[in-house]
């Protein structure tokens, strides 16, 4: 078993993570949580990651872009189908609140809505230039993991992420 790796930093975005799961005509969306976007150390090294984490850790800290954390997690166990690279988040602790409250969105800084909410607006496809470009930060972007399900050959998860 992987160990847990300790982390801290700054919060540059706090976004659902989604998950769409798709079978020829079919599609079908899971709710995982949320994906953090910290800029600050991994491990000893300096950079920035992206940190999955559960719909009840969002509830217990709501969180927002500024915000300073540290916990430790795990490396995700299949990047296929993750736009996280950690996940599994324990000690999870809000180091410092941001002060900062934006005087002009878009984007969005503040804390996410429950998934419920995500469910009930739906999504909208942006080209993934676009996202990178204006949407990283916001909380009502969204980069999802596809995994294509095949009939024949049973569940091969596609490598792509799309925004």
């Amino acid at each position: 078993m992987a160990e847990k790796i300790p982390r801290s930093g700054v919060l540059t975005s706090v976004q659902s993570r989604i998950r769409l799961n798709r079978s020829f005509d079919q599609r079908n969306h899971t709710y995982q949580g949320y994906v953090l976007r910290v800029r600050g150390s991994l491990g000893g090294e300096e950079g920035e990651f992206l940190v999955g984490v559960g719909e009840a850790a969002h509830t217990r800290h709501q969180v927002k872009v500024g915000d300073t954390l540290s916990g430790e997690a795990l490396p995700v166990s299949d990047p296929r189908l993750e736009t996280a690279e950690l996940y599994k988040v324990s000690k999870l602790k809000v180091v410092a609140r941001s002060s900062d409250e934006q005087a002009q969105p878009p984007p969005w800084h503040g804390v996410p809505p429950d998934l419920a909410v995500y469910r009930e607006r739906g999504h909208r496809r942006l080209a993934a230039q676009t996202y990178d470009d204006k949407c990283t930060s916001c909380i009502w972007g969204c980069k999802m993991a596809v995994a294509m399900i095949s009939r024949l050959s049973g569940s091969n998860p596609a490598s792509a992420v799309r925004p």
